[in-house]
């Protein structure tokens, strides 16, 4: 009967089993068991080697076996000494191995009966161990294997018999059915989303310590690392990491000493990643060379909203570029541009972009240096702004010159809902011109005027001003370190009565005036003598008309209004108590002498306690 058998740990390259033309292969398979009867026969013919001969009979009983299970074996070469029996074993069990479909030669050396192959690692094989263990019995069972040697020559028939009939079910175009060597376990990767594979081998490459609360807060949507201390080399890591990452939203790397070289790094990284929407890099010294890179950055990523770059020393030659991103971006919503080295020239530069720019919201330009055509040209910008709600520009310098320009901002802008303008040399006249432009704005809801020296007259002007406007919806007012007096205190009570709502700081009430310091008679008197150069006796003989040198105090007093003394009554009343000492009610030229001897003494004795020690 022709039938056609696959084994199925005989596959090619591609997985598929071989199909062997099995024609005879009980009669092969039953010669195979002859073959080893026979050679079990030589074996005994060998007296003393005993052992040997059992050695080599089970190392081809092995050797018979994996072929039949693998169908697959080593290389090693074929001995060329040894007893006569072990050469024709190892010659049979080559052209059994033949008739089983394998061109793998094996050793016919007892030492090389077991397989090494690593391909075939892990296949049910018969351990040359195990058949050790059985040797002292194999002797003893051998005659008996003989007289039933024609039983297992049919058992090996119906075997072969049957596992043809199983392999005719086997269906071939199944590849899952299939068991080969040839197919290896797929590795299967998935993608690091977090960049720590990344960010691990970077750090070995430059030679750094990993930072491990960027490792432990990677995979978090927002990730804090100000005041780390990550210089250049430790930026670039974190940089490679967040090329890949997709978790990280919000990035604060505030205050890192990032420089120029770590500036960069952020950039080629802002290319890439495309889900970063809110970035700090305040305080990292990224000078102006980064500037030009960042607002290529502002033009090319999509996905960026809020970018806060205070700190940076960025001066007016970075500002040029800034005013070209703000001409081309059209995604920021919030930019921060504050403690830089802005000056009048970069308020020259910023002043048209902020003007045109349609995707800004909320703009901070606190802490620089804009003044006069810096300070009218940024003013103007927010004038002509209709998207901005938000601007800070305290801290700069404005004066009179940018008053006038933020009062006509103030009047013309229909969008503008929040303005801080503290701290910038705001006089009384700037702050009435700016109320001015208030009394007709209608969309202003947050005015913050603290720190400027405007006075409690400013803060009253801009009170008067809402007042005049029925329009006005402000709602908070900041006169922080502005000392008010009773006089705001009543028109502003009007302002709450207009709109409930208003919240109001200012810096306190002024203090009352202190009385100006009483001036004792008795120095007035004096100061009179020394202006017009007299002597004491002529002052007393302009009292004395009968030459008396004596007075009664309704002479004194008609003397002193004829000189034109300033007293009033009770000054008078003072100086004649002082200068009659007897009370007996007139003024003798003597008590005249003593009292202004004794006043004379008293401002000595006065200057003298406050003149300075010296040594």
């Amino acid at each position: 009967m022709e039938s056609l058998t696959v084994s199925k740990r005989s596959c090619d390259h591609s997985g598929k089993p071989n199909i062997r033309d099995t024609r005879s292969a009980p009669s092969e398979s039953l010669r195979s068991t002859k073959e080893l009867h026979v050679l079990e026969e030589e074996d005994e013919g060998y007296e003393g080697e005993d052992e040997y001969r059992e050695d080599a009979a089970d190392t081809v009983k092995l050797q018979i076996e994996n072929v039949k299970l693998n169908g697959q074996g080593d290389r090693p070469a074929t001995a060329e000494s040894g007893p006569k029996s072990f050469r024709m074993a190892g010659s049979r069990v080559e052209s059994v191995c033949s008739r089983y479909g394998s061109s793998t030669q094996y050793d016919s050396r007892p030492s090389t009966g077991t397989r090494v192959t690593s391909a075939q690692v892990g296949r049910r094989t018969i351990s040359r161990a195990s058949s050790r263990r059985s040797r002292r019995g194999s002797a003893t069972s051998r005659n008996q294997d003989r007289g039933h040697s024609s039983e297992s020559e049919e058992d090996g028939d119906i075997r072969d018999i049957n596992s043809e009939m199983e392999l005719r079910t086997v269906d071939i175009n199944d590849d899952k059915a299939w068991d080969t060597d040839l197919e290896g376990e797929e590795s299967s990767t998935s993608y690091d989303h977090t960049g720590k594979t990344a960010y691990i081998e970077c750090c070995k490459r430059l030679g750094i310590i990993p930072a491990s609360y960027f490792l432990r807060h990677m995979q978090e949507n927002e990730l804090v690392m100000k005041h780390h201390g990550l210089g250049a080399q430790g930026m670039k890591a974190i940089a490679m990491a967040l090329v890949s990452n997709t978790t990280v939203l919000n990035l604060n790397l505030r205050d890192n000493w990032l420089g120029s070289t770590g500036g960069f790094a952020i950039c080629d990284m802002l290319k890439e990643n495309c889900f970063i929407t809110e970035i700090d890099l305040s305080d990292n010294r990224l000078g102006t060379v980064v500037a030009e890179a960042l607002s290529q950055i502002f033009i090319q990523n999509d996905t960026l909203r809020r970018v806060t770059l205070a700190g940076n020393e960025f001066d007016d030659k970075a500002a040029g570029y800034f005013a070209d991103a703000l001409l081309g971006a059209t995604k920021i919503e919030y930019l921060n541009l504050s403690h830089n080295n802005f000056g009048e020239n970069a308020g020259v530069a910023l002043g048209p972009a902020i003007s045109e720019n349609t995707s800004l919201k909320e703009l901070d330009l606190s802490w620089n240096h804009l003044r006069r055509k810096g300070a009218i040209a940024v003013a103007m910008g927010v004038k002509n702004n209709v998207f901005m709600k938000k601007v800070n520009l305290s801290w700069n310098g404005f004066g009179l010159e940018g008053s006038i320009a933020l009062a006509d901002a103030v009047k013309n802008n229909s969008v503008l809902e929040e303005l801080d303008i503290g701290n910038n040399r705001i006089t009384t006249e700037g702050a009435v011109l700016i109320g001015k432009g208030l009394s007709l704005n209608e969309t202003l809801q947050v005015l913050k005027m603290g720190q400027n020296p405007m006075q409690t007259g400013g803060c009253w002007a801009i009170c008067a001003a809402i007042l005049k406007n029925p329009s006005c919806v402000l709602k908070h007012i900041d006169f922080s370190d502005i000392l008010v007096n009773e006089d705001f205190t009543e028109i502003f009570k009007q302002v709450q009565e207009q709109i409930p709502d208003i919240k109001m700081w200012h810096g306190g009430m002024e203090p009352p005036l202190k009385p100006k310091a009483r001036i004792p008679p008795m120095m007035k008197l004096a100061s009179y003598i020394e202006k017009h150069d007299l002597r004491l006796v002529d002052f007393f003989n302009k009292f004395d008309k009968d030459k008396s040198m004596s007075v009664t105090h309704e002479e004194f007093i008609q003397g002193l209004e004829e000189t034109g003394i300033n007293l009033t009554e009770e000054e008078i009343a003072s100086l004649i108590e002082e200068l009659d000492k007897d009370g007996d009610g007139e003024i003798n030229y003597s008590e005249m002498v003593i009292g202004h001897t004794d006043f004379k003494e008293t401002q000595r004795l006065s200057v003298t306690s406050m003149r300075p020690l010296t040594s």
